[in-house]
């Protein structure tokens, strides 16, 4: 994403850099019980800032799933738009957190990477602690999932289908494809523009 700073030429621009504060752009790798304190932070920073929309930048090859989910809840409760941008890749949790951006607000490079697969949870002890552990994750995955459809303006059960029928391999989408499920708004990366205006007015 390019940030563009447009300053009234009255300004003196090395004064302005004293009080200036840049919008905040939140930056997600990776999905770690460390990462959503990271989060959190950033997107209550960038709220408490004023600017009118949080840009979250998406480059991952996934992670946690308590991580993401954590994200997504924050992202649900924002009192402004969130705008999801990808300009590599978002893979995982990284698809899912980008999916959940505000309509409209989705943006992904024309040749950037997508892949959904079904949630994995390392998990070992005795067979039925595993049976237990497995079933868990099987609800999670499936909650997570229809979530994330409703939030696309699909079916609850359109992205569990669609996972099916790649025989719950590694789904791969090209950004394309992404966007004609309507998963990505847009096929571009988005651009931020903030203006220092000095007006003067006489009622």
């Amino acid at each position: 994403m390019r940030t563009i700073v447009n300053v009234d030429p009255r300004f003196n621009r090395d004064k302005l850099k004293e009080f200036l504060r840049p919008p905040v752009v939140v930056r997600v790798n990776k999905f770690t019980e460390e990462t959503l304190e990271e989060f959190t932070n950033d997107f209550n920073e960038a709220i408490n800032t004023g600017q009118p929309i949080v840009p979250v930048e998406v480059d991952s090859y996934g992670g946690s799933v308590h991580s993401v989910m954590g994200m997504v809840t924050i992202m649900e409760e924002s009192p402004i738009p969130v705008a999801t941008i990808c300009s590599t890749k978002m893979m995982s949790a990284g698809a899912v957190l980008f999916s959940f951006g505000t309509d409209g607000y989705r943006f992904m490079h024309p040749d950037a990477t997508m892949m959904i697969h079904d949630a994995s949870y390392g998990t070992d002890g005795k067979v039925e602690d595993m049976k237990v552990s497995t079933q868990y994750v099987d609800d999670l995955n499936k909650r997570m999932f229809k979530k994330l459809a409703r939030h696309i303006g699909k079916d609850p059960e359109y992205i569990m289908g669609k996972i099916k029928e790649h025989n719950h391999l590694d789904w791969f989408l090209t950004a394309q494809q992404a966007k004609k499920l309507g998963i990505v708004n847009h096929l571009r990366l988005p651009t931020m523009e903030v203006n220092v205006n000095l007006e003067i007015n006489i009622g």
